[in-house]
């Protein structure tokens, strides 16, 4: 079945308003800003991302969630992104912070058709206990808090139960893809793509680079192309087109040091 799809914007044409949406990529790798941006162009709004993060450096999500178009993020991180934390300090959006970990296993299981598990991470915290603050008021009181979880004993270890998650769409970036959807990430770009691919009843990939099928080694591929519904191929422009989140150097060596 070839699944490739002309553009963007053909791409998510049918995400609509109140969409839900796992979003591959962590900081400024693997994330399908092409896909996003598109989303951007069409106006869609009200939707729940459920990402690692919500975008860095004014890319990626951050796109969205700087135009109001986000209500609701399910993540681990928010890290230097000053506009996610304003929206969710002043009670604009609804913020799930869990565990990073179990954020991986909740898309992973999702996809797989697990509906819950049991993990130690988290017990004995607000994670397990509830009361973590999902919504604030605008004026620092709580709004909305996090339900308490079930947690359950085995073999003398407390386990809190957490649920799979799907969503309706999913938005990821491969390194290359063939058109029967089976995907190659590249090293750290196989962070959340895979568990996010997994979890969304509609998957798009933007690839960077498109093969013909047969052109992956069927054991160098990382998501079978079970997993995704559409496929875009990047221009050359679009696929070289990468952000560096912090340049570090080493300091000048003093004149006269030797190094060994």
């Amino acid at each position: 079945m070839d699944k490739v799809v002309s553009t963007a914007a053909e791409a998510v044409a049918d995400v609509p308003d109140g969409a839900t949406l796992a979003v591959g990529g962590f900081g400024l790798s693997g994330v399908p800003n092409v896909l996003i941006q598109a989303l951007y162009e069409r106006g869609v709004r009200d939707l729940g991302v459920v990402s690692n993060n919500c975008g860095a450096m004014e890319s990626g999500l951050a796109v969205l969630l700087a135009a109001g178009r986000i209500a609701r993020v399910t993540g681990s991180y928010i890290g230097a992104n000053k506009e996610f934390a304003r929206q969710y300090l002043g009670g604009e959006l609804e913020v799930e912070m869990i565990p990073q970990g179990t954020l991986a296993e909740r898309l992973r299981a999702g996809g797989a058709g697990i509906p819950a598990f049991y993990t130690p991470a988290g017990v004995g915290t607000q994670v397990a206990d509830g009361g973590l603050p999902w919504r604030y008021d605008g004026e620092g009181g709580v709004a909305l808090a996090s339900p308490a979880k079930e947690v359950r004993d085995f073999d003398g270890t407390p386990y809190v139960l957490e649920h799979g998650i799907r969503t309706d769409f999913a938005l990821v970036r491969a390194a290359k893809g063939d058109r029967h959807g089976n995907l190659v990430f590249n090293k750290s770009a196989r962070n959340f793509n895979p568990l996010a691919a997994m979890a969304g009843r509609v998957t798009i990939a933007e690839v960077e680079e498109l093969v013909e099928p047969g052109g992956i080694d069927p054991d160098a591929v990382h998501l079978p192309g079970v997993f995704v519904q559409r496929v875009v191929a990047l221009t050359a422009e679009q696929a070289h087109s990468k952000m560096i989140e912090r340049r570090t150097v080493s300091a000048p060596a003093t004149q006269g040091t030797v190094r060994r």
